[in-house]
């Protein structure tokens, strides 16, 4: 039985010193049929290890509902590495960040307003075993102990940039050896007083997490652990992208060159990220630093193997600073994936979201705008609607606790946008005859980092004329789940501040990876053949969706685009080139 064990400063396998120059991939932001590409790529720059993380919502999307299947697959990703020779290191924490929505917890332990995650609250540790219970079980025949190439598992994730609950950490630790997880465990936190003491466990391996300086980070590691082998887990050496702001890149010389004075020093390297890919659908985080911040649907992270799976700058100095470091021989790399321009794809028919609304959606009544967990909804989209009885005149609508931003409609007339940056007050007119009015909610990513975690989505507080709380509610979840339900016109209208949903197709004879262009369009999601491939917005930077050659069939080929506030042009380009700002 080999083990990966610690020897003071060093890390040994079966008796013999071992540095670990691993890449991070995530299974679960790329289509299955692509895992052995990125990781055949992993280990031709070099890499000897691909470290994942294992998201707890993916897995378990409604409680006591699992899914390991398609792009939840984790053991055959594992399996695929295995059989390419690299070794595996698994973050199955409850909480993994990754700018993943909440942080990959899911949205239904928000239904519970009592519950604290991420501490040693009965409530939510009970919900962790029983998840534990079925993931752990699985994972557990992938142990190196056990002859598979699992060789260390994370508790928890960056906790100290979170709370300092050892008794909930040790929770976790003894959760993860109790179910069988005989191999190295260790914690990762950033390189600082408050966060190393607050998220290590004792007799666990502590690891550090930084983008540059590393004798610096070391330095602090060694001052908390002494004698301890130096692994930065996290090696930031791209960034990822918010909504709004410009599209993050990192000089590859520079990076390169920072990995490679670690290399030379004998230090552990994890790339975070070697590989970035997609969040798909409704899967993307959010930050909060000085307002909600939603990362967009590309996760390239300027990565040594971009989101499309094509080799970077990057990616050669990355292999160049390793090859002076070891042997690599000739660079061998799988057949390259052709990337197609389709053309134009006009949408042939439309159909507004008023008039389809029953169609896809069962409605509840409320006397509250009740969040969307206590609908028992994951993600997407909530329309609530009153009658508000006049005369009233005019006055200010206000929804306190909007998550994220909401379209309101008077009598279906678009009157404005309520968000959570600034924009939580609109005037409206309420007529002798009154009005029917529906403000149409959009999730944009629940809050996956830092002290605002808490993030339920939906109306969270209510919603208020003037200064008047309204109640009596009926209640529309769209989680844009059930499209096919949808009954189309079969012209396409071109609409302005309407809620639309558009539906063309394409013929495909040669099958490869394409783009989803929008000029024109403002704000929504694209479905191709039923596949939520993300959220588009104007505001950028990112120009383009990924749409992956797998997701394709040969013949007709299905679009539906769900469009916020109408556009001039009802049509899409399907281009060969990604545009990413």
């Amino acid at each position: 039985m080999s083990k990966l064990t610690v020897h003071g400063k060093e890390l040994q396998m079966n008796g013999k010193a071992i540095q670990l120059i691993s890449g991070a991939i995530h299974y679960f932001r790329i289509v299955p049929e692509y895992w052995e590409d990125r990781l055949l790529k992993l280990k031709a720059c070099g890499f000897n290890c691909v470290e994942i993380y294992i998201p707890w919502n993916l897995h378990e999307p409604k409680e006591g509902k699992f899914n390991f299947s398609g792009i939840a697959n984790v053991e055959e990703f594992i399996r695929i590495a295995e059989r390419l020779g690299l070794y595996v290191i698994a973050r199955p924490s409850p909480y993994i960040c990754a700018e993943w929505e909440f942080g990959g917890l899911p949205s239904w332990l928000l239904a519970d307003r009592n519950m604290q995650i991420r501490s040693y609250d009965e409530t939510y540790l009970q919900k962790v075993d029983h998840y534990y219970d079925v993931l752990l079980a699985r994972l557990k025949p992938l142990l190196q102990t056990n002859g598979g190439p699992i060789i260390a598992m994370q508790i928890e994730n960056e906790y100290g940039s979170y709370g300092n609950d050892k008794h909930y950490l040790n929770y976790i630790k003894e959760a993860m050896l109790n179910r069988g997880m005989d191999v190295l465990l260790f914690t990762s936190d950033g390189p600082t007083d408050l966060m190393l003491q607050g998220g290590t466990v004792e007799n666990v391996l502590a690891t550090v997490n930084f983008g540059s300086k590393p004798e610096e980070s070391f330095a602090k590691l060694q001052e908390h652990f002494p004698n301890t082998p130096n692994i930065v887990m996290e090696y930031w050496n791209g960034w990822f992208d918010h909504w709004g702001e410009e599209h993050h890149t990192r000089d590859p010389q520079e990076a390169a060159d920072t990995f490679a004075q670690m290399l030379k020093n004998g230090d552990s390297v994890n790339f975070y990220m070697f590989h970035g890919g997609t969040n798909f659908g409704f899967y993307n985080g959010a930050n909060y630093d000085d307002q909600y911040a939603p990362t967009i649907t590309s996760y390239d992270y300027d990565c040594p193997i971009s989101e499309t799976g094509d080799l970077t700058p990057k990616f050669h100095a990355v292999r160049e600073a390793i090859s002076s470091h070891k042997d690599l021989g000739e660079l061998v790399l799988p057949a390259p994936i052709p990337k197609k321009d389709y053309g134009i794809v006009k949408m042939q028919e439309s159909v507004n979201l008023f008039d389809t609304l029953e169609n896809i959606s069962k409605p509840v009544q409320k006397i509250h705008p009740e969040t969307m967990e206590k609908l028992g909804q994951d993600y997407g989209f909530v329309l609530y609607r009153t009658f508000i009885k006049g005369p009233l005149g005019k006055a200010p609508l206000t929804i306190q606790g909007v998550r994220d931003r909401a379209l309101v409609y008077v009598n279906q007339e678009f009157k404005g946008v309520i968000d959570r940056w600034e924009n939580n007050t609109i005037i409206i007119e309420v007529p002798e005859e009154g009005i029917q009015l529906d403000l149409l909610v959009e999730n944009m990513g629940r809050i996956n980092y830092g002290p605002m975690m808490h993030d339920p989505k939906g109306i969270t507080e209510g919603v208020r004329f003037e200064r008047q709380f309204l109640f009596d509610w009926t209640i529309f979840s769209l989680p844009m789940d059930n499209l096919e339900k949808l009954s189309f016109e079969k012209a396409a209208k071109q609409t302005f501040d309407q809620p639309m949903f558009y539906r063309g197709s394409f013929e495909v004879e040669a099958i490869g990876d394409t783009f989803v262009e929008l000029p024109g369009w403002v704000k929504g999601n694209v479905f191709v053949n039923g596949f939520n491939l993300g959220r588009y917005w104007e505001i950028g930077p990112q120009e383009t969706l990924y749409l992956p050659g797998p997701l394709l069939k040969k013949g007709k080929n299905e679009v539906i685009i769900f469009e916020l506030h109408g556009t001039n042009k009802s049509e899409i380009a399907l281009i060969d080139t990604h545009k990413l700002g």
